[in-house]
């Protein structure tokens, strides 16, 4: 299972107080605010760990069917700008955060090993729905793969695995 999450920087600034009272204490742990009380730039610090939340959340959803608003049961482990683990309920998620001036994009993944399989689709690739999930069939293998897409502002990423059979 995969999952992603993109924040365009730009409209997150524009049309998100994070600093408003009570925002930081609903989304993250003490831990992971301390995280953003430290960084060098504590904007782009809440935005990757949100990215992270969410992208691990989409995985999260697909296993266990369970959709609500739960950030503070989805716990980030932060070993660097680019990597680290979500912990939600007892179930590890790994991500790979990508962090330019103009956006954060994570991808979440249930084993390391899948960042490898990871392909990137268009947005005129085929995508499917089965109760409301989104996936895509190989035509060559007729094999349905899951897909997850993601947008904000003026960014959209989709991303499904392509596992090799042979």
């Amino acid at each position: 299972m995969i999952g992603n999450d993109i924040v365009d920087l730009a409209l997150a600034q524009k049309e998100s107080n994070w600093k408003r009272k009570g925002f930081l204490d609903k989304i993250f742990t003490q831990e992971e605010q301390s995280l953003v009380a430290n960084a060098e730039n504590p904007e782009v610090m809440v935005w990757n760990l949100w990215s992270r939340k969410e992208a691990a959340y989409k995985i999260y959803n697909r296993e266990t069917g369970i959709r609500g608003y739960i950030p503070l049961q989805l716990v980030c482990f932060y070993e660097s700008e680019t990597t680290g683990t979500v912990s939600c309920n007892g179930r590890i998620y790994y991500t790979e955060t990508i962090v330019t001036n103009d956006f954060v994009y994570t991808i979440a993944a249930v084993k390391t090993d899948l960042f490898s399989q990871i392909k990137k689709i268009n947005l005129d690739e085929k995508i499917s729905k089965t109760n409301g999930l989104p996936f895509i069939i190989d035509a060559q293998t007729t094999i349905s793969n899951p897909v997850s897409i993601t947008h904000h502002g003026h960014f959209w990423e989709g991303i499904t695995l392509y596992i090799n059979l042979l």
